[in-house]
């Protein structure tokens, strides 16, 4: 069976729309209520989605996602906990699911035993945010003959020859960074980023999707212009923040407008 994340990219590419791509942390603030959000962020547009493992220390995220580890961690929620959780939401969904997750995790279950382990569960993909793509060789080796694609990174900082290495190594798509720095909302877009795109669209086949500071659909919208995919996590992250007070339902229901105003705006 083809990878779900090719799948949906193809079909994406068919039709000239480029991906919303909205991340979540898993079992924030449960995982009932993360299955009732992927089931809405589908209704809503998503053509795929980033579930984040929580995890202690992440390297990359900002105080709101940090938070919703925090609040994930401080439940007692295990990466088994998330792979059965995804794994029996196979039965209500086909979108792709990519997880973020810490190498620490990866290291301790070991490259192969997670890939697989991630796959059964119903994973199609990961982005391992702390592993260079220096140290990621044998991971992604891994991965090919998995039906499993490993998610690389590529920051305005990186400069053009590791910028190429990580465009050739990058599997399903390539994460490009916005801005330099953490996830987090921000109030305008870098202006390298159209330029930066062009070139790393000129050293992969892979689809690009941009991610960190993108919060509005006026945002999404200029992002989804140059890029093939648009990756949202903190403004989510922050409407279940602002609404933890509320039933399931409801928090459900605010994070689904928001998420529908993003789609709109990626897909205009």
């Amino acid at each position: 069976m083809d990878n779900r994340i090719d799948q949906r990219f193809e079909l994406l590419r068919s039709k000239k729309e480029p991906a919303f791509i909205p991340f979540i942390t898993a079992g924030d603030p449960s995982l009932d209520v993360t299955r009732g959000l992927i089931l809405e962020l589908e209704r809503q547009g998503a053509d795929i989605i980033e579930l984040g493992i929580p995890f202690s220390d992440p390297i990359a995220d900002g105080p709101v996602i940090q938070a919703s580890y925090y609040r994930a961690l401080t439940r007692g929620l295990k990466l088994a906990d998330i792979l059965h959780f995804t794994k029996d939401l196979r039965n209500e969904t086909d979108i792709p699911i990519v997880a973020m997750v810490s190498y620490s995790i990866v290291f301790r279950t070991g490259a192969e035993k997670f890939i697989d382990i991630a796959r059964d569960a119903g994973f199609d993909g990961a982005t391992i945010p702390d592993l260079p793509v220096e140290e990621s060789e044998a991971i992604i080796r891994a991965a090919e003959g998995r039906n499993f694609r490993i998610v690389c990174f590529v920051a305005p900082t990186t400069n053009p020859d590791r910028m190429a290495r990580i465009a050739r190594c990058t599997q399903g798509f390539l994460y490009y960074i916005s801005v330099v720095g953490i996830t987090g909302t921000r109030n305008s877009l870098p202006e390298d980023m159209t330029e930066n795109i062009d070139r790393l669209k000129c050293m992969t086949n892979c689809p690009v999707a941009v991610g960190f500071g993108i919060s509005t659909p006026e945002q999404a919208r200029a992002v989804g212009r140059v890029a093939d995919g648009v990756i949202v996590g903190s403004a989510l992250i922050k409407e279940i923040e602002r609404n933890l007070d509320r039933p399931p339902a409801e928090i459900i229901s605010a994070v689904g407008t928001l998420a529908g105003g993003l789609s709109e705006g990626v897909k205009k």
